[in-house]
């Protein structure tokens, strides 16, 4: 379970949280312009844009969460149980499989529009990685400034939803999530007035009751509606370190305590990162669930040309800075 967001300021960021109930080993991680890609049925790419992003590296294959590119193009995959459906290769299709998806789209496409041809053609198989790393059913979020879409893959076909508030969860399909916002219109963030019966006087008690009734469960729907509350009506400081702190609240919004989501084999699900990128200056913000210090790695400090990924691995412990020595 997971939660992407988008927000712009004065530059455009884009980044998601990470929920799950282990970690199959994350690094921020680098693949240069010329850095080798193999498809299973494109070849092997040896030039394409560069991109950061956090992945799990298998041997040298970097299996991608989420990434941006150097044109400012960001892509992010959120599970989609039950939902996604992956099909056999197809003629006269771009067969491309399920953990290819991202650098496909990142590796080539500068704008969503741009992506839009290529998806016209894709059809997401159902290949997996290997043995030990089975299908991930997964629906992606695509993102530039100008705009937002949700990719899914269903026993119904590949379906594009154009995204206004900029934000994904998990189940159910996107126009499902869509349609559920309608039953918090009257939601505000300015103090209530009393609707409730001519002539009974009734005074707020609270500041922020306009929003009584956002849902406060972990739910993917539940989070959908509250990521899209928080996110629409955020207002940022002026800044990088505005608009990332800002963007920060965003996601924390959704944050999943350990302990409070309990699986039927008793682990917990819980969130193990949030990112933030600069879309517009390649810098990709992080934090753990044990370490809230924002840390950040820069496309741009590592040789974009060259051939190797530039891979750092998730600081995990927490940083405490004390104050008074």
């Amino acid at each position: 379970m997971c939660t992407a967001a988008t927000y712009k300021t004065k530059d455009f960021y884009f980044g998601r949280t990470l929920d799950y109930e282990f970690s199959y080993g994350d690094e921020v991680t680098i693949m240069p312009r010329n850095y080798p890609f193999r498809f299973l049925e494109k070849g092997t790419w040896n030039n394409h844009y560069a991109m950061i992003g956090m992945a799990h590296v298998a041997g040298d294959y970097p299996l991608y969460y989420d990434a941006v590119n150097e044109k400012g193009l960001g892509m992010a995959g959120l599970n989609f149980v039950g939902n996604a459906v992956y099909h056999r290769r197809e003629e006269g299709k771009d067969n491309i499989a399920q953990f290819e998806f991202i650098p496909w789209i990142l590796g080539q496409c500068a704008t969503v529009k741009e992506a839009g041809e290529l998806l016209s053609r894709i059809n997401i198989t159902n290949i997996p990685f290997s043995d030990q790393l089975p299908l991930a059913q997964l629906h992606w979020i695509l993102a530039d400034k100008e705009e937002a879409v949700v990719i899914e893959q269903t026993e119904t076909g590949l379906h594009i939803y154009e995204n206004p508030v900029g934000v994904l969860t998990n189940n159910p399909p996107f126009d499902m999530q869509m349609a559920a916002l309608r039953n918090y219109m009257s939601l505000s963030v300015k103090p209530p007035k009393n609707t409730f019966a001519p002539g009974l006087t009734l005074e707020a008690y609270s500041r922020g009751m306009g929003a009584i009734g956002l849902p406060g469960d972990l739910s993917s729907q539940s989070r959908f509606v509250r990521a899209a509350f928080t996110k629409m009506n955020s207002v940022f400081a002026e800044g990088e370190k505005g608009s990332v702190s800002q963007f920060f609240h965003i996601l924390n919004s959704v944050d999943q305590q350990r302990g409070c989501c309990e699986l039927e084999d008793g682990k917990c699900e819980f969130t193990i990162y949030t990112s933030c990128c600069n879309t517009d200056k390649g810098i990709y913000y992080y934090t753990s669930y044990d370490n809230h210090q924002i840390t950040a790695v820069d496309m741009y400090r590592e040789n974009l040309d060259g051939d190797q990924l530039a891979r750092y691995e998730t600081i995990k412990e927490e940083q405490i800075r004390m104050q008074n020595g």
